[in-house]
């Protein structure tokens, strides 16, 4: 798994969005100056989050975007498999019956390592919500990422 560039933004818009859910809508652009992303990049991460309704927007003056549903209903494991594709460190690793890549699969040495580090990764993004991340950067006294 690796976390790229626009995955990594996103988890940080949604954390913000999380930190102002039911209150007022954000701004691209107080989104973009707060968080330090560029604003074109932005937008194309919007524009996919919406796609895969994690966010909503309201049009007009006094418009910006807001969470689709409530924080504790958005898992960071979604938002990344969503973003930037499986978890798995390698593709044998998935639990799905789909993957044909490799005729020695089942008898192969790593892929239970592989598997077993998937299932790790796995329950770890998957135990995280977006409301847990806010309550902790809401309690912390001191946290690199303020908001």
């Amino acid at each position: 798994m690796q976390i790229t560039y626009k995955g990594d933004y996103a988890l940080k818009a949604l954390l913000y969005l999380a930190m102002h859910y039911n209150k007022d809508v954000v701004s691209m652009q107080e989104l973009a100056k707060k968080l330090d992303i560029p604003l074109k990049f932005l937008e194309q991460i919007f524009i996919e989050l919406k796609k895969g309704e994690f966010v909503e927007s309201k049009r007009g003056i006094k418009g910006g975007y807001f969470l689709a549903k409530s924080p504790k209903d958005i898992r960071i494991g979604d938002v990344v498999r969503f973003i930037d594709g499986p978890i798995e460190p390698i593709a044998c690793a998935s639990i799905s019956k789909e993957y044909k890549g490799c005729a020695d699969m089942y008898s192969c040495a790593f892929r239970e390592l592989w598997v077993k580090v998937s299932k790790s990764i796995a329950e770890i993004v998957d135990g995280v919500t977006l409301e847990d991340l806010s309550n902790k950067v809401s309690n912390a006294k001191s946290f690199t990422y303020s908001i």
